[in-house]
């Protein structure tokens, strides 16, 4: 099982907001309440923290899908739903967050450093909050708006001052436990380092962190071995240290070959320049040392000291050491420490962050939508964009006509009917708000103009949006000449094919032959 991970792509939900809810005080004595419908409660927000105890990202790789608590609805009686909390998310120290297409969203460098990685939904608004003076007692609440979704990898690179590279079994690990209290696993086998290890070193006054990479080999660079997966750990490093194997046995090998193919590999990496704003310079335009390892091997002195004048002459600070007896660790660490300390020095000094306040204007400024035509099936459909109309829609519950009416109220304040009628939108033409995924459809009709506010209607309906209109005075007296003209007409007819001949018998007929016909007795009717 892993027990190191460096890279994961986390999929991190906000909780959603609570709806508002719609009520009205209903009390002894007081028959006119009022609304008391109170706000849902906002959704978790999903936030990403350094936290100093926290070393890999191992338990996101395990559980990638992380989602905030939603917002509690809102109740009667003025009852707030609750808050959900923020699930806050540990990360180590120097974990930089992009999106799937590799763009830097945030790089998390110093204990606490934080990134919002999903907003929770906002709560919608009561029919207590929605009361006006013209509107006094709403039928309708908002909707929560649901929490923001959001795939994001998290790659962790290591803050380590030093970095050292090198062939596989070079000598690193036991170079960093020598020289530090790290103890990684050492073995007498090539890439026995499968994950990057740190140590701190401390040489006189000065105080650095060096990091232990896996081994590199020829071809690393287009995916062999380990790859250059790791070396993502050593982009935050201020120097390199290169390894080199004195007492190899490997046929072709040799201190000054290993030391050209390790910096053509490094060479084939490109540093990300984004994180520090473009200072970031390419790892062989950093300073760099040579350790020749394992001098303790007689024949590895020899080589060291027949190869060393090459090195020196190539401008390389070389030394020899040997991590078994530990000869010469101590010049080593001290130059080590000299170059981070001059590291430090050239590093501009941090500029107090001022928080600057923008606040967006509300109105006046530019507009807050906007309407694109396009063409379906030959059909025009209106496409509008923006911010404010996507979230009135989703805070609109499409089950209450008077939600409806609200809604059209506000696409009229905001200007999207005006702006329809510019650009020549027809009545009944296919309107879409949002994106196509998950927008909203609907057709268009500019009567939708006037308040709803303005018109008396139960509470829950808006009569723009009703079918059944009551009938005037005047349609009703219409209505009710049209029924007498009707039976008017129906009488005349039947009396004229009586006339006709159409009927056989008329009514004076039927009545005498009745009038002549003999009575029961008495003993028949009370048979």
């Amino acid at each position: 099982m892993a027990e190191f991970v460096d890279r994961v792509v986390l999929h991190a939900t906000g909780g959603n907001g609570g709806h508002g809810c719609v009520s009205v005080k209903r009390e002894k004595f007081k028959p006119l309440g009022g609304p008391d419908g109170a706000n849902g409660g906002d959704g978790g927000s999903v936030i990403l923290r350094v936290d100093g105890q926290t070393t890999t990202l191992l338990n996101y790789h395990r559980s990638p899908h992380r989602s905030a608590p939603n917002g509690g609805p809102g109740m009667g009686d003025h009852r707030q739903g609750f808050v959900g909390e923020d699930l806050i998310l540990s990360v180590p120290d120097g974990t930089v967050v992009k999106d799937r297409d590799g763009n830097v969203l945030a790089d998390l460098v110093g204990i606490g450093a934080e990134y919002v990685a999903a907003s929770g939904g906002q709560g919608g608004l009561g029919n207590a909050s929605l009361a006006s003076p013209k509107r006094k007692a709403p039928g309708f609440a908002l909707l929560g708006l649901p929490g923001e979704a959001q795939d994001i990898v998290l790659e962790l690179k290591s803050l380590a001052d030093i970095a050292l590279v090198g062939y596989p079994s070079a000598g690193k690990s036991s170079l960093i436990a020598a020289i530090s209290k790290a103890r990684p696993k050492i073995a007498d086998y090539p890439f026995t380092t499968l994950v990057p290890n740190l140590g701190v070193v401390e040489a006189g006054d000065y105080r650095y962190t060096v990091a232990d990479v896996p081994g590199l080999i020829a071809g690393a660079s287009e995916g062999k071995g380990l790859g250059l997966e790791f070396l993502r750990h050593v982009e935050r490093c201020a120097a390199l240290v290169h390894v080199l194997d004195c007492a190899t046995l490997e046929p072709g090998r040799d201190p000054i070959s290993d030391l050209e193919i390790i910096e053509a590999e490094l060479a084939a990496y490109a540093v990300d320049g984004r994180l520090d704003g473009g200072r970031s310079v390419p790892l062989l335009e950093r300073p760099r040392l040579v350790v020749l390892n394992k001098i303790d091997v007689p024949e590895a002195r020899e080589l060291a000291d027949f190869v060393r004048p090459m090195l020196e002459e190539k401008g390389y600070r070389v030394f020899e050491v040997s991590t078994a007896s530990h000869e010469g660790l101590k010049p080593l660490t001290f130059a080590m420490g000299q170059i981070v300390a001059e590291g430090r020095e050239q590093e501009p000094a941090p500029e107090p962050q001022r928080v600057v306040l923008r606040p967006q204007a509300v109105r006046g400024g530019a507009k807050e939508f906007t309407i694109t035509r396009e063409e379906r099936s030959l059909e025009p459909i209106w496409h509008v964009r923006g911010d404010k109309p996507e979230k009135w829609v989703l805070q609109t519950d499409f089950n209450n006509e008077e939600a409806i009416g609200y809604l059209a109220d506000r696409f009229a304040k905001l200007g999207i009917e005006e702006e329809l009628f510019k650009m020549n939108a027809r009545p009944g033409d296919a309107v879409l708000i949002g994106p196509e995924e998950n927008g909203v459809v609907f057709d268009w009709e500019p009567t939708m103009m006037g308040g709803a506010e303005l018109l008396a209607a139960p509470r829950g309906t808006d009569p723009r949006l009703s079918e059944d209109h009551r009938p005037t005075r005047e349609q009703r007296r219409r209505e009710y000449y049209e029924r007498m003209d009707a039976k008017a007409a129906a009488r005349d007819e039947l009396e004229a094919e009586r006339v006709a001949g159409v009927w056989t018998e008329s009514v004076d007929e039927r009545r005498a032959r009745k009038a002549q016909a003999p009575e029961p007795d008495e003993a028949e009717q009370r048979d």
